[in-house]
């Protein structure tokens, strides 16, 4: 083999050996091409010796000269095989590699204690130390690629998610305003981990936080009670769809009758909510706010699931 270089078809090989086992046969003077995103190691007797970038390098003494005691002692001549390998390393943007939660996280939320969390995103990584990635993770893997490591940052990842969610998210329900922050201080918190492999995480993204089912579950009722919290504008809005599906009723006929009662019933309908109200605003005795809830439910102003929500929420109060 006169000529080596390596290209990755695949887009996702971090380190190639050449041979990928046992040791090449090199002739004095073959030629070494690295591209521009390569680096290519120089081995001997397992040792690395030197660290090629891009360019085409010939391998003699002049262009070598860390080989070139042990090349002259052969005696063989100018085109003389030696025992050696090269090792190609990657140094481009490997991108959108992906992690995720394969257990869920115990989250201590402000706002429903003890949840647990799942977590989705992606990541990319550049070799920065060649000498480093390939003598303390690559080893003597004769191939070693994106695949090969995936599952190992995964854990370093997870394992920092923890710690930044713990110390910078008071409750799922900030998610949506802090998820930026919370990339970044990731990020940052990954980048000595990932130094010490010889590698540099380029961007992190926290793609997806979800909860279980059932904690999903009061959040949309808590969403729909934040609907009821204006009470007075809630009953409006009753009101004026009560009003309404009296006026639309078919059983009216087209009756003027029928539909001035209808309009009779939104009015007197209208006058007890405000009524119920304005007593709610001015007696904050719980007992009494049950017994309005209890007449708003028989009205038809609200409904059940409404009502229990509500009741729970008075009862407390008691």
């Amino acid at each position: 083999m006169e000529v080596l270089e390596f290209l990755d078809n695949a887009g996702n090989v971090l380190v190639k050996r050449i041979p990928d086992s046992g040791q090449l046969e090199i002739k004095w003077g073959s030629q070494l091409t690295v591209r521009e995103s390569q680096d290519a190691v120089f081995y001997r007797d397992g040792k690395a010796l030197d660290v090629f970038g891009a360019g085409r390098h010939i391998l003699k003494t002049q262009n070598v000269p860390v080989v070139g005691k042990w090349v002259t002692s052969f005696g063989y001549g100018e085109n003389s095989p030696f025992r050696a390998e090269v090792v190609f390393v990657g140094k481009q943007l490997f991108p959108n590699l992906k992690w995720g939660t394969r257990e869920p996280i115990l989250f201590r939320d402000s706002e429903f204690n003890i949840i647990r969390l799942r977590a989705f995103g992606s990541y990319s990584i550049q070799v920065s130390d060649t000498m480093l990635f390939v003598n303390k993770v690559v080893g003597t893997k004769g191939l070693f690629s994106t695949d090969s490591i995936e599952d190992y940052l995964k854990g370093i990842i997870v394992s920092k998610l923890n710690v930044v969610l713990g110390a910078n998210l008071k409750t799922v329900l900030d998610i949506a305003g802090t998820i930026d922050q919370l990339n970044l201080i990731l990020r940052t918190e990954l980048q000595n981990d990932f130094s010490g492999l010889g590698l540099s995480i380029h961007d992190l993204y926290i793609q997806s936080i979800s909860v279980p089912d059932e904690v999903q579950k009061i959040i949309d009722t808590k969403s729909g009670m934040g609907v009821l919290g204006n009470l007075d504008q809630y009953m409006k809005y009753k009101v004026a769809n009560a009003i309404g599906d009296a006026a639309n009723n078919p059983s009216s006929g087209g009756d003027g009758m029928s539909t001035g009662a209808g309009l009779a019933m939104g009015m007197n309908m209208a006058q007890m909510i405000n009524q119920s109200v304005n007593t709610n605003n001015n007696n904050n005795d719980p007992m009494e706010k049950l017994k309005k809830l209890k007449e708003l439910l028989d009205l038809g102003a609200i409904t059940e699931d409404d009502y229990i929500n509500k009741k729970e929420e008075y009862l407390k109060q008691l």
